[in-house]
């Protein structure tokens, strides 16, 4: 696990060396066909030399739930220990993680008529309205969400709005059963966040040469998309769309992206700080040689 641009990718390619390990994916975009810049999805190479799972599983115009990759990530890890091999889990969807080993919390289904409607609220008013509405209803979710996290927002008042009780109240309720599968859990964390700063905008910048804006503009003519799809929500996407729109110019997308890039490693830190995982420093030189002592020392319990 780790925040974005911290490496994970490239340090299971070399546990992949020394280990004979299948890779998860556990991001949210990379589950889409055709977003491949934005996403930094492994390589081809890469993916010819160790098998690489949901990956290129859907196209853009679907929606792809927590409680759907848990499925799909149990069912990967029974057959891929049944091949022998170990599987190794590798992403930053933090909720994913959470699904798979905790759990979910049984929330109400998506209402696309409802979302619709509260969008239309948000447009007339503005999410930081909408914002206040819910800290009316919920102080506690809102308390936890800017008052720009359109997602988040939207979901809280329309799980309120179906359920008539609050998004935070449920959350505390006893989750569905997790899975009993063991896991080690090991996360890449800088030690300074100005070093994973630096990174994430050397990356957006890659992207942007890339071709990330050319790759936005042909999956908006190939495929029939929507800036509320989860797909388009992704960061960077998102800003795209809006420069693709005329509503922002290259200097605010690159600007927009990378802020919005450091506020999801910053919400994915603070996730896992919170977690048991063991934590390797992502800027020591020694850090390969650390994971792999402190996987062999597990495997050999």
């Amino acid at each position: 696990m780790g925040p974005t641009a911290s490496g994970k990718s490239a340090l299971a390619m070399k546990l992949a060396g020394y280990f004979p390990v299948e890779i998860i994916s556990v991001d949210s975009a990379q589950v889409y066909r055709d977003m491949n810049v934005g996403t930094a999805k492994p390589g081809h190479d890469d993916r010819a030399r160790v098998p690489h799972h949901l990956i290129d599983i859907l196209e853009p115009t679907a929606r792809y739930s927590a409680a759907e990759f848990a499925r799909d990530a149990g069912r990967l890890i029974a057959e891929i220990r049944g091949r022998g091999k170990l599987p190794l889990l590798v992403g930053g969807t933090m909720l994913y993680f959470k699904a798979l080993t905790q759990g979910l919390n049984d929330l109400p289904a998506a209402d696309p008529a409802l979302r619709a409607a509260i969008d239309a609220r948000a447009v007339e008013h503005g999410w930081p309205r909408l914002h206040e509405e819910l800290a009316a209803i919920d102080p506690v979710t809102a308390a936890r969400l800017q008052p720009a996290d359109r997602q988040r927002i939207q979901r809280a008042l329309e799980v309120f709005q179906i359920s008539g009780r609050p998004l935070s109240a449920l959350l505390e309720e006893s989750s569905r059963e997790a899975t009993t599968t063991n896991f080690l859990r090991m996360a890449l964390v800088p030690s300074e966040r100005a070093a994973l700063h630096r990174r994430i905008a050397q990356r957006f910048d890659a992207m942007l040469d890339g071709g990330l804006i050319d790759e936005v503009r042909s999956l908006r003519e190939r495929y029939v998309l929507t800036p509320e799809l989860p797909a388009m929500r992704a960061v960077g996407y998102r800003q795209v769309w809006n420069y693709l729109d005329g509503t922002i110019d290259f200097p605010t997308l690159r600007n927009q992206g990378i802020f919005a890039t450091r506020q999801l490693a910053k919400r994915q830190l603070t996730w896992l700080r919170a977690t048991e995982a063991q934590l390797f420093d992502r800027q020591s030189p020694a850090v390969e040689k650390n994971a792999i002592e402190w996987i062999t020392r597990h495997l050999q319990r």
